[in-house]
């Protein structure tokens, strides 16, 4: 009877602490797996189908592992004992079977979405895209919008369906650009330019930050990225090119190392002025 209770309630906890990490999980906000857009369902459902993969032989392996634990403790007496068994066809065509298998898939998986979810790739739609050139600073984010002539530090706003084309860069340790809700994260660093494609199908606030550790501001180092309607984009971006100004000196100034820094928006005077922050570390060239 001793081992029977045992065996009860070694099953009531393990139930315990699944129902327990069902709740926590139900009850913390997780970004990826709430995405905004295209490119983050995308990744959504590809993280999830992989997860899915895995766990096909992730549980059997637990279950049998506690299965064969009991059935051949010691103390069981009626457990078979085949000291000479050393071979089964079907048990290694199992495992090396079913691994093979879904090996084979996640690689398949993994080759489609290489290509179909490359960061450089860009989205296709019949409505123009937005491009935005991010800075990364420390700890802050300077965006800038070339073609609208205003640039932000920690808030860009853009019209949901639209494409979004971000040029990327650093004026500072290497970093790395991440809005969670709206696709993966791609890395800055100076003197380079990447390049992220994402686009916003529900209108919100979402958060966006770095998500390369890159000094004692890094916790800091946050901004929103809000998606709207069209007219609600024009009306902000009329009120932001009413706001100071910022050119190259200015930008000097900005460059200084601070942290939780709150939205700022500025008019833009040199357009050029991402292209001069690529070139700021690049030795000139020699006649």
């Amino acid at each position: 009877m001793k081992v029977k209770y045992k065996a009860i309630l070694a099953t009531l906890i393990a139930l315990s602490l699944i129902a327990v990490l069902i709740v926590f999980l139900c009850t913390r906000n997780a970004p990826v797996l709430e995405p905004r857009g295209m490119i983050g369902h995308k990744e959504r459902n590809l993280i999830l189908v992989s997860a899915g993969l895995m766990l096909i032989v992730i549980i059997p392996v637990f279950i049998m592992t506690l299965v064969f634990a009991w059935k051949y403790r010691e103390g069981n007496s009626k457990a078979k004992y085949t000291p000479e068994w050393g071979h089964s066809y079907v048990a290694e065509s199992v495992w090396w079977g079913v691994p093979f298998v879904i090996i084979l898939i996640l690689g398949v998986l993994a080759w489609e979405t290489s290509h179909s979810l490359n960061p450089f790739r860009p989205i296709e739609s019949a409505k123009s895209p937005i491009h935005i050139q991010a800075v990364a600073l420390q700890w802050k984010w300077l965006f800038i919008y070339p073609e609208h002539g205003i640039a932000t530090v920690n808030f860009i706003q853009f019209p949901t369906d639209r494409p979004l084309n971000f040029e990327i860069t650093a004026d500072a340790p290497m970093n790395s650009f991440w809005i969670p809700q709206l696709g993966g994260q791609i890395y800055a660093m100076p003197s380079m330019r990447s390049k992220l494609h994402l686009i916003a199908d529900t209108e919100g606030e979402y958060m966006g930050r770095s998500s390369n550790y890159s000094g004692k501001g890094f916790a800091g180092m946050t901004f929103v990225a809000k998606a709207s309607s069209e007219d609600e984009f024009e009306s902000w971006l009329s009120n932001a090119k009413s706001s100071g100004s910022l050119d190259f000196d200015g930008y000097e100034e900005l460059v200084s190392p601070t942290s939780n820094n709150p939205p700022a928006y500025y008019k833009l005077e040199n357009s050029d002025l991402f292209d001069q922050i690529l070139m700021k570390y690049n030795p000139p060239l020699e006649n």
